[in-house]
């Protein structure tokens, strides 16, 4: 195995095109190295891009939003106040992955990367509309967030592209957000459901609304239709019961050990009503 430490996201992208996909990029590698230790891929080029410049750099952009450095362990993410205050479901979100000792380590990005359908952090940041900028051969392109993941394990990122950067938009006035999960244990478990509700407010009216939904389908998914249910309503009973009913006709999710389809379902429908709730009041300026 050779061990790169380039130190510009184009010279990762040269080293991970010359391996032709036998090569695996490294930030807070709680996913990779644990897939090293257990024999389940053994890359012939390991490429370390926690050296390239501003990739743990938190930065709030001239026009409101944010870029988040793709090797920001989710504990700085959780310490830095003002990102909290803004995207406080997608902060809750990130912390919710693994121990503290994790947390030092583990990146939104990487999350992301790996492919799992029940990641925390990718839910909200599809709820978020949040998008990365890739860098490859070709040279930079703009995904949204949900076009990654495009199955468990995979993403649509091809042959010696790398994810250089993280954007969250402008949050905005009368808006919030928030994640909530559903796990058999108190902590350190993999979500059998999860659901994240962006939404923005014009007086009480819920005039804008996203609404994605995790561990329930093969890819984390964006549910336009939950959204919609809450469009025009001030969250309200009937209201929320639609996008009950919306998660619910969104879930495939499989028969596993850890939840039955049938629970799977019917969790995705109180989950999204939960968060909905959150979101609306952090949108009316609660921040908890």
């Amino acid at each position: 195995m050779r061990y790169h430490t380039p130190d510009s996201f184009e010279d990762a992208s040269a080293l991970a095109a010359k391996a032709g996909g036998s090569a695996r990029f490294l930030a807070g590698g709680t996913d990779v190295l644990v897939q090293l230790r257990s024999d389940i891929f053994t890359p012939d080029d390991l490429i370390d891009i926690k050296h390239i410049p501003g990739v743990r750099v938190i930065t709030h952009e001239d026009h409101g939003g944010w870029r988040i450095g793709v090797a920001v362990s989710g504990a700085e993410m959780t310490e830095h106040p003002r990102l909290k205050l803004d995207w406080p479901g997608v902060v809750e979100a990130m912390d919710l992955i693994g121990s503290t000792q994790i947390q030092g380590r583990a990146t939104l990005v990487g999350n992301l990367c790996n492919g799992s359908p029940a990641a925390d952090g990718v839910p909200a940041l599809v709820a978020a509309g949040a998008h990365v900028t890739v860098t490859g051969p070709g040279g930079t392109r703009e995904i949204a967030v949900e076009d990654v993941p495009t199955g468990p394990g995979k993403t649509c990122l091809e042959t010696g592209e790398v994810i250089s950067a993280l954007h969250l938009p402008p949050r905005g006035h009368s808006a919030g957000d928030a994640y909530l999960r559903f796990i058999p244990r108190t902590e350190m478990d993999i979500a059998v459901v999860g659901a994240a509700v962006n939404l923005r407010l014009d007086g009480d009216t819920v005039t804008e609304a996203r609404v994605a939904l995790g561990a329930v389908a093969p890819t984390v998914s964006l549910v336009p239709e939950a959204g919609a249910a809450l469009v025009g309503s001030t969250l309200d009973d009937a209201a929320l019961d639609k996008l009950a009913e919306a998660a619910r006709a969104a879930c495939n999710p499989i028969d596993d050990r850890r939840g039955t389809i049938k629970f799977r379902t019917k969790v995705a429908g109180v989950l999204a009503q939960r968060a909905a709730r959150i979101a609306y009041a952090r949108a009316k300026g609660d921040r908890k």
